[in-house]
């Protein structure tokens, strides 16, 4: 089976950090995904997506220090969806990326890559530091990751 995220977009809001009693980070945000196209008739067309974004440990402190609301970005994680219940009693769900990996897109001098960690740093999966000695992102001349 394959649950597996990739979107290139721009941060709708800085990112907000939490930590979890254990101290480990969770920075949660939004990036704002454009499909554009021409319909039928010439007319230019666009379609904005908003993704929720959740980022565990190391990575989230990361992105919590560089991302800034308007900046580009390129996420890969997984899908996944959280259920609750609301003041009310009622249930409610969410669909958001688990980020595993991040890039800052952008002139050179601010790209930066963080590789997917090797153990989740969810609380439910355990603990432990997921960046131990991180590589450093590949030399660009351009804004795109690939």
């Amino acid at each position: 089976m394959l649950n597996k995220v990739m979107i290139i977009g721009r941060l709708g809001k800085d990112p907000e950090i939490r930590h979890t009693q254990t101290n480990t980070a969770v920075a949660n945000f939004t990036v704002a995904t454009t499909e554009r196209w021409k319909d039928r008739e010439g007319q230019q067309q666009e379609k904005t997506e908003w993704h929720r974004v959740v980022a565990w440990g190391r990575l989230g402190e990361i992105c919590g220090q560089y991302l800034q609301k308007g900046k580009q970005v390129y996420v890969e994680g997984a899908l996944q969806t959280r259920q609750w219940e609301d003041q009310n009693g009622q249930k409610r769900y969410t669909t958001e990326i688990r980020a595993n990996a991040m890039q800052m897109l952008g002139s050179k001098g601010d790209t930066g890559t963080v590789p997917a960690p090797a153990q989740s740093e969810n609380p439910a999966a355990g603990g432990g530091d997921p960046f131990p000695e991180a590589p450093a992102g590949p030399d660009q001349d351009d804004d795109l990751p690939f």
